[in-house]
Parts: structure tokens; sequence; C-alpha cells
């Protein structure tokens, strides 16, 4: 029997070891100090504590997660979401230590993962970017030239950034100055590297993403698009599957894009491919994210299929055993994330112990969690408490199949926001598609405030 360690915590580590169980491995987990009695430990067949709370000394410390691969003898290893995940040096770590990592080639993540070289590559085999600097600018002076070239407003981003951080916008010359050396700063304490480039920033533009899922010899799919416009401080809430609202010519060609990329970075494994769509059609590439995403499961409920097992399976060596032809979606899925924090005062996150928790279920309704009745939502870590997926015939039904659950569900000990889903869902703007990857903060933020105040 094969074994797997679980370089994650949380709802996603319970996740993978869920799958893991389904194809008959052995599952490690690792913990930190903060997580010895949490969910993912207590579903695992063995558990070894790698560090204190804080994540750079236990999910993010490399020798200890390898010294416990190593001293429970594991075959694969799963970097889950964040933390490790898209670290292409712990990648190559495990190949030396004779582990197969489950992800992509440690040089298509140092591609993607470098912001700068995956726009110099997107560019060099003709794909669509958005507009910037032709390389990182190091000082303001730089940025200030190029920024007169690619005009305002625009965006400051980190090179080596993701999941939402080191990223500003700026409207004019005066703003870029202050916010210049602010954005190099959180990039360095958030990756270790302050670099950072300029991008122009469409206003009311949508987020589109595509799955994508290759193997070890040269198959690529996709597995449709996603709909992730919806974030408040350029993080999800709430995603859709497939995108809503979109021709059928649009959506064939931003999946096609995206294959074509998987294949232009010979990518393997599960990946993202996020586009930006404007309102008259034109779309461009945003990132490739080396991992699998949060919002799979919404992927997931619409092809019948289970990811985690296919990434496995990949990490195997094993043939995709589906052609494109045969992945035709079905109906509708929406996945809600449900954060302990308080939307009514910038989402300030709202740690806490989960003193109860009613959860919704029913035909069409998944809960993705790390969390039970009394466990911590820590400070240290993410604010994500669950992931509520509903899955219906059609889009309308998936909307109130949403509402539905978002009613029943009941979560006691802290702030979250349930409610502010609920009104997201219910919201005209939302209903016709008429949003944008601001529209939260812009425009319904201030509505839901008015009405809750």
């Amino acid at each position: 029997m094969q074994t797997v360690l679980v370089a994650n915590r949380g709802e996603i580590a319970v996740r993978i070891i869920r799958s893991c169980k389904k194809l008959g491995l052995t599952c490690i987990a690792v913990y930190s100090e903060n997580d010895e009695h949490s969910l993912h430990v207590r579903l695992a067949d063995e558990s070894v504590c790698i560090g204190p709370r804080p994540a750079d000394k236990s999910y993010l410390n490399i020798d200890a997660i390898l010294a416990a691969a190593k001293a429970y003898h594991a075959d694969l290893l799963h970097p889950g979401v964040g933390f490790l995940s898209e670290n292409d040096a712990f990648a190559e770590a495990c190949a030396e230590a004779g582990i197969r990592f489950i992800g992509p080639l440690p040089a298509s993540m140092r591609v993607l993962g470098d912001k700068e070289a995956a726009r110099k590559t997107m560019i060099a085999n003709g794909f669509p970017v958005v507009p910037g600097s032709e390389g990182t600018v190091d000082t303001c002076k730089e940025a200030t030239l190029a920024a007169k070239s690619i005009g305002y407003p625009l965006m400051i981003k980190a090179a080596k950034g993701g999941g939402g951080k080191g990223i500003r916008i700026v409207e004019d010359a005066s703003t870029l100055e202050r916010e210049f050396p602010l954005v190099r700063r959180e990039a360095e304490l958030a990756f270790g590297d302050g670099s950072v480039y300029l991008e122009a920033y469409l206003p009311e533009a949508r987020h589109i993403e595509v799955q994508i899922l290759a193997d070890m010899h040269g198959n690529v799919l996709h597995l449709g698009t996603r709909e992730c416009t919806l974030q408040r401080k350029n993080q999800k809430l709430i995603e859709e599957a497939p995108a809503a609202n979109i021709s059928q010519t649009i959506r064939q060609k931003i999946e096609q894009t995206a294959v074509d990329i998987a294949r232009a970075v010979n990518y393997q494994n599960a990946g993202t491919v996020e586009f930006l769509l404007t309102r008259d059609g034109r779309f461009f590439f945003m990132e490739m994210n080396a991992r699998i995403q949060v919002e799979h499961p919404i992927t997931e409920s619409i092809f019948g299929l289970d990811l985690i097992k296919a990434q496995i399976q990949v990490a195997l060596g094993h043939h995709l055993q589906i052609t494109q032809e045969s992945l035709i979606p079905r109906g509708h899925a929406i996945e809600c994330r449900i954060n302990a924090e308080c939307p009514a005062e910038n989402f300030r996150p709202s740690p806490g112990v989960i003193r109860g928790m009613c959860l919704p279920g029913g035909n069409g309704i998944r809960i993705d969690s790390g969390y039970t009745t009394g466990d911590e939502i820590s400070p240290y870590y993410d604010s994500m408490v669950l992931k509520l997926i509903a899955f219906a015939d059609d889009r309308d039904e998936a909307i109130r199949q949403s509402l539905c659950a978002l009613g029943e569900l009941q979560i006691d000990g802290f702030e979250h926001n349930a409610e502010l889903a609920r009104a997201m869902l219910c919201d005209a703007d939302f209903r016709s598609g008429n949003v944008h990857t601001k529209w939260i903060e812009q425009s319904f933020l201030p509505r839901f405030l008015r009405a809750h105040t």
C-alpha cells in the first residue's frame, strides 16, 4: 500500500485525505502545535507535529515536512493549496528525496510562479496579456516612466505574488509614488522578494478561469470555465461553474487558449489558467496557478469527477482515462466561501472557537470544511471556515439551492459572512451578470452596509 503525506491543514487537507482513502492509500497528516486536535489529524492514519503555530515554523518548513515524509516512508506528497503548494524548490526537494510531488514539474512552477517570467512566456507564444511594464521596475522613477506608456489606472503587482496579496490599484502619478514602496515592502514580507511590475487596470473586467488537467504522456484537457469575479481584497468569495453570461464562441476561445498555454509550459497535473474578460469580449491572460484551486468542487460537481483522485493518478504516471469529447458539463454549481470575518469592518478577521455549528445538507448540497464544533479558527491561518457548494439543473435553481442552504447554516462563536453571501446571491446585478472584480467593494458593499446598520 502506498503512502501519501498531506503537507497542509484545514479543509483542503481533509479533502485530500478522503480521496486518498477512497483509493486505498495510507495518509500521513502533518500539523503545527495549534492543530494537534484538528479534523485532518483525526482522519489521517498517522500524524506528526512539524513545529509551532507560526506558518514559517511549521507549514512552510520544508526540512520539517520532508523529515516527516522520510520518517513515515511516504511515496507521494500532496501540497494542497497555499503554503508550499507552488514552491518549485519544495517540489525539487521532494524529487531529490525520492518522493513524488502531486503537482506540476518544478520547471513549469518556476516559470508560472514568477509573474514577470510568465508574462514574457505568454507574449513569446502569442497569447493575449494585459498591457504592462516589460519587466520588473525597481525604483519609483522607473515606475513613473513605465506608467506613462501604460496609462492610468494601473496596478502595482508583486512579481512573486499570489492569493490576492501584493497588489495595489493606482489612479495617478502621485498615488503611484506613495504606493510603490508600500507594495515592495508587502511583497518582501509576504513572498521574500520585493520585485514588482506594473499592469494596466481594466475596470469592470470579470475574472474567468479554466480548469486544466494534464498527464505525463502529453494529454491536456480543460474542464470548462469558472466565474470568480466576486472578490473582496482580491480574494474570492463566491464562484460559479460554468461561467454564466458568456457567448459560446468566446467561451470556446478561452478554453482552447488555456489548453494551449498549458502545452506551452509543458504543464502536468491539475492547474488553473486565469483570465480577465472585458465587457467588449476581449480576454487577457492573468496568471496560471500551478496547483489545485480552492474552488475545484464546483468543477467536480458539473463534470462528476474527483480532481484530487485525478491528481494522484497523474502523479503515479497513469494516462488520463477521459477524453475532451467525453467531458460534457451538466447543470450549474455555486460555491460560497464562509469566512470568520466582519464585512462591516472592512472584512476584519474574526477568529474564535466554534461554539456550535449546524450544517445544511440534502440533495445537491456539499460542505467542505476542516472544522467541527469545539475547534478554533486561529488568527495564525486563513479565515475560511467552510465551503458551501450547491449543485442544480440550472443557474437559477443553484442560486435558490444556495440561499436555502445558507439560511439553514448556523455557526456560533464568532462573526462570519454568511449573511453577506445571501445578500449577494439576491442582488439584481449578480443575477444579471452585471458584476466586475471590484463590484463588491465599489457597488454592493455600500448598499449592504446601509441595509444592515
